[in-house]
């Protein structure tokens, strides 16, 4: 079956390889995203006007597609300052402390409690609400403060980001540019992410253990500033909440969380209907907290913790914005933005390339599979983890569509690989939260982290070979 490819399919692959020439020479590629709308804008409508207002759609388009995953991100990084400037995310925390014995049980506990936070927090919220409770607990257990760093690094910015099961920012990204289902990607992932998780962090146990036992890892290791615990921080709340105040809300929350997650299993809410369900309960406890704890003054703090959170979501999204308006391009978007100015034959430009390869390059499973993960890697240098994960999805499209199959599974292997490298398990920039909690240097954490994710990443690629 033929394709013409014209003059804005080769623009499209232009750009796609200066924008990842871009990423990897650690550059911003908003300027470059721009460009390339621009020129494919008046190479399709030759009107200047026309290209300029594109620009500008374009945006308009990509905001309109991400606003969702915005919005529920801003309200739980809302709700979250409302769980810490009150102290209840010390009391949600405090039954786990009694688990952390020894170095393993801590190395494990914290993993196991920032994975699960992350799912329904994001990892870096989750770090601000178990980083600064639990590291002395770890620490008096033995575990160096280098080891709590990476527990959280792995298990919340590695698995819970990379799979974002419950919030489902990832696999929305991911899974438009792809062309597919939201539910699809979740589903193709799940294997990915559990192999990726258990080899990553299993290793990094390993190696932890190890180091420790032949003393290469101490209690000092990497550590910039002495760990000490104020005995005043458990007083600071007291003019918030009472003990019984914070022992009912710190029930209450996981309680109505939980009911979210069994809600979405009885009544089958996936993709946005789940987010909404997320968001609207995040909602509720943000104002019910806020509306309790400061009485008189609780309707304009809850405007002000909306605020905070709508400022950290768009500083986390706005570079993904235009990078999202160009590639939104290469399918639908094109002709809301642009218009109808495609050949008649064209089934939109990542489609038309991936048939046009399919029939001069043959590719295989295998190729498909390295070549995605290396995509993701690539995406993930700039420290986002996120910006590049729209374009994994494109190419995944493409190259599925050359192979005649495992769309999905090449879509979330593009988007674990993205993640686990730029979400904050090895470029140092995305590491600081965690780093700075713990108090230890971020390259060395960095460091420690690199065999790990390398050996988890090509043991991913090589089972999503299989299941292609």
């Amino acid at each position: 079956m033929g394709v013409e490819l014209t003059a804005l399919h080769w623009i499209y692959v232009l750009f796609i390889i200066l924008i990842i020439g871009f990423m990897v020479m650690r550059r911003d590629t908003t300027f470059v995203s721009i460009a390339g709308i621009f020129l494919i804008a008046i190479t399709a409508t030759g009107s200047l006007s026309a290209s300029v207002s594109s620009i500008f759609g374009s945006f308009i388009y990509a905001i309109t597609e991400l606003l969702p995953t915005i919005l529920v991100i801003s309200i739980i990084v809302g709700m979250s300052k409302t769980l810490t400037s009150t102290g209840i995310n010390d009391v949600m925390i405090s039954p786990f402390v009694k688990l952390i014995k020894t170095p393993s049980l801590a190395y494990w506990t914290i993993g196991i409690l920032m994975m699960a936070i992350s799912w329904f927090f994001w990892p870096s919220p989750a770090v601000a609400l178990i980083g600064a409770v639990l590291l002395p607990v770890a620490i008096r257990a033995g575990l160096p403060a280098l080891g709590v760093a990476m527990a959280m690094n792995l298990f919340g910015h590695g698995i819970a980001l990379s799979g974002d099961f419950v919030i489902q920012a990832a696999p929305k990204l991911t899974a438009d540019a792809a062309g597919l289902p939201v539910a699809d990607v979740i589903t193709a992932s799940i294997p990915l992410v559990i192999v990726m998780g258990v080899v990553t962090t299993f290793t990094a146990f390993y190696l932890l253990k190890k180091d420790m036992k032949t003393g290469k890892m101490t209690m000092n290791t990497a550590v910039t500033d002495d760990i000490t615990e104020n005995p005043e921080d458990e007083k600071k709340y007291e003019k918030l909440l009472t003990a019984n105040q914070k022992k009912i809300f710190a029930v209450l929350i996981p309680i109505l969380f939980t009911a979210d997650v069994a809600a979405m299993f009885m009544l089958n809410l996936q993709g946005g209907d789940a987010t909404a369900l997320v968001g609207g309960t995040a909602i509720f406890i943000l104002i019910l907290i806020t509306l309790f704890t400061h009485k008189s003054k609780g309707l304009e703090k809850t405007t002000a913790y909306f605020i905070d959170g709508f400022q950290f979501g768009f500083k986390v999204f706005g570079p993904v914005i235009p990078i999202a308006a160009f590639f939104y391009l290469g399918d639908a978007g094109f002709q809301t933005i642009i218009g109808d100015l495609l050949p008649a034959s064209s089934h939109g430009i990542v489609n038309d390339l991936g048939v046009a390869l399919a029939s001069v390059v043959p590719l295989s499973a295998q190729v498909g599979a390295v070549t995605l993960t290396v995509v993701g890697a690539i995406t993930g240098l700039d420290g986002s983890g996120f910006s590049g994960i729209s374009l994994a999805g494109s190419i995944a499209n493409l190259f599925a569509t050359a192979i005649g199959a495992g769309a999905a599974t090449l879509t979330a292997l593009g988007q674990i690989a993205a993640i686990w490298v730029g979400g904050g398990t090895l470029i140092p920039w995305a590491m600081i939260p965690v780093a700075a909690i713990c108090k230890v240097d971020v390259f060395e954490l960095a460091r420690r982290n690199f065999f790990p994710v390398v050996i988890g990443l090509v043991v991913t690629t090589i089972v999503a070979m299989f299941l292609i």
